[in-house]
């Protein structure tokens, strides 16, 4: 058999289109990353069960005007690790579903969580019959963090949730219909760009000593994203959806995608594909 040197090893996966593995990393290399990751995300669930309490409690009071404050800063958590709620189906569907993803949109009976809140909260102005959604997200989001502690991370899914939340981003949510009714879209590009920037710090070491170019490249990339998503910070916040013009959309949509092209190759790079 003739064996390559690394040199024509990496010519041989680049003609072949492939991504090529970083020849010193395995997979024990990948342990103290991924429990490191578990950390944060016990951390956001942590927050996000605390958030959502205070959040469902201001509906059940009748709070509107407290309910509409503590929405988007309460998804925050959530967004931030979406890759791994998502391995629980099940409760992603119930918690973070939108009513186009039921046949009766609004008014079907399993459209139900954040969005459900959010409809009446802001497109109807009201915290009228919407306790039963807030005890059902409470117990979800409470569940949620119960599975995910007795939990082993899947290391392809932490490192390739990296892209996936940048994709996510630019796939479906830059149209803006995510949070529809409250226009609070941007808060939640937030947490998904801090839990993607996570995943990439922990196993940026990995990879700088033998591709630090990649690495200026993606922290460039990360760079540019973060200064356009503080372009429209208000406040302790950010600004409403509606007010950025199509053409502010455009430059964050592009940003977005190279920020998800570049990650897109991080899970082939330390030999998870």
């Amino acid at each position: 058999m003739t064996r390559k040197t690394p040199a024509l090893a990496l010519a041989a996966a680049l003609l072949c289109g492939a991504t090529p593995t970083l020849a010193e990393v395995s997979p024990l290399d990948l342990v103290q990353p991924v429990a490191e990751y578990k950390l944060y995300v016990s951390d956001k669930l942590e927050t996000l069960v605390t958030d959502t309490k205070a959040f469902t409690d201001a509906i059940k009071a009748g709070d509107v005007a407290r309910a509409k404050a503590l929405f988007a800063p309460t998804r925050m958590s959530y967004e931030a690790v979406e890759p791994i709620a998502e391995l629980f189906s099940d409760l992603d569907a119930s918690i973070d579903s939108r009513a186009d993803d039921h046949e009766k949109r609004e008014e079907d009976e399993g459209f139900i969580g954040f969005h459900r809140l959010e409809y009446g909260l802001f497109a109807k102005n009201s915290t009228e019959g919407l306790a039963p959604f807030a005890d059902r997200l409470m117990a979800d989001v409470t569940d949620l963090e119960q599975r995910i502690a007795d939990l082993a991370l899947p290391p392809e899914k932490v490192v390739g949730g990296a892209a996936a939340l940048m994709e996510e981003v630019a796939a479906t949510k830059i149209s803006g219909e995510e949070d529809r009714y409250s226009g609070t879209d941007l808060w939640d590009f937030r947490g998904n760009f801090d839990g993607s920037r996570k995943i990439f710090d922990l196993v940026q070491p990995l990879i700088e000593t033998q591709d630090a170019p990649f690495v200026a490249k993606v922290n460039k990339s990360f760079g540019i994203v973060d200064t356009t998503l503080d372009k429209y910070r208000e406040g302790d916040g950010y600004t409403h959806y509606e007010k950025l013009t199509d053409a502010d959309r455009r430059v964050l949509a592009a940003n977005v995608n190279t920020l998800a092209e570049d990650l897109s190759t991080l899970r082939g790079k330390l030999g998870l594909n």
